[in-house]
């Protein structure tokens, strides 16, 4: 049953765009050019939601230090949105199940919309119980109109067994923030196309995921400068960027780079700290236990 849905008339989201209510009458060029000055708006609303995404990056942190993981929720595009970034953590940051993504309707839903998977708050509790959500993971749910009933549901049951509670939302005052530690607002206005809010509510939703998970990995010591050193090299290019990335943080040579890859077999934080401190491999592993996997304190 629907409880969250109803008068949306006041949602920014759902407004109509003065700059836009000749949409089907505009040339291309004219359309893309409001297209792109709307979007513009994105990062002044994003600019002024940094404190709130700054207290969220500390539970998420907080949350991977205590052997727990960052869940994202939500319906529709705030689903996939979630789960595009959880997956994209497994290359990038070698993580395995510390970030994960949860669409209303499951693994379907993410190519084809599930036909009232959203409008249910029970769904969003079997999907979390599933993973076996706990106190020590930080949910993130995420919903553009911040009313959806799939994300409120999935914030009331993680509140309840005492998990971090991270809200995601493109409306001010939404209805998720309530049940959040944490709530993140952002207000771009509303769409260029009446209600499509996987135009600037969904670009606001992405950037904001990229600064959680990026922001969360630096936290726990899985880049050193600014480079990926925890990243798996699955296929040639990213074989070519983990011999860059020793080169880069060690100033050795190719032949050395690979040489220290290749016994280390290819753990590019190993590497560098056996180059770095002339250390066996069994040592490297040692000093980046003990120092909680950053590169900087092993060296």
């Amino acid at each position: 049953m629907v409880t969250h849905m109803t008068n949306i008339d006041f949602l920014k989201t759902e407004s109509r765009n003065p700059k836009t209510l000749n949409l089907d009458t505009m040339s291309t060029l004219t359309l893309l050019r409001i297209m792109n000055e709307e979007d513009q708006k994105v990062i002044g609303a994003i600019k002024e939601a940094l404190p709130q995404i700054e207290k969220s990056i500390q539970l998420t942190i907080e949350a991977l230090r205590n052997n727990g993981r960052i869940i994202y929720i939500g319906a529709g595009t705030s689903g996939r949105l979630g789960i595009l970034d959880a997956v994209e953590c497994v290359p990038t940051f070698s993580t395995n199940d510390e970030v994960i993504g949860l669409i209303a309707g499951g693994e379907k839903a993410f190519v084809r919309a599930v036909e009232g998977a959203e409008d249910s708050e029970a769904l969003a509790v079997e999907d979390l119980k599933k993973v076996n959500v706990n106190e020590n993971d930080a949910v993130v749910a995420i919903a553009a109109s911040g009313r959806t009933p799939y994300a409120i549901g999935a914030l009331k049951y993680a509140k309840e067994i005492n998990a971090k509670c991270i809200g995601i939302s493109c409306n001010k005052a939404s209805e998720l923030s309530k049940y959040a530690d944490v709530a993140i607002e952002v207000d771009a206005g509303p769409e260029i196309l009446t209600g499509s809010t996987r135009l600037k509510a969904g670009t606001s939703q992405k950037l904001i995921l990229n600064m959680i998970s990026t922001a969360s990995m630096v936290g726990i010591g899985k880049v050193y400068g600014n480079l990926m050193v925890d990243m798996r090299a699955t296929n040639q290019k990213l074989v070519e960027r983990a011999k860059r990335i020793v080169m880069e943080s060690t100033g050795c040579d190719m032949t050395v780079a690979l040489k220290t890859l290749e016994i280390s077999e290819f753990s590019i934080k190993e590497a560098i700290v056996m180059i770095l401190t002339g250390v066996t491999r069994e040592e490297a592993k040692q000093k980046i236990i003990q120092n909680k996997g950053f590169i900087r304190k092993c060296i």
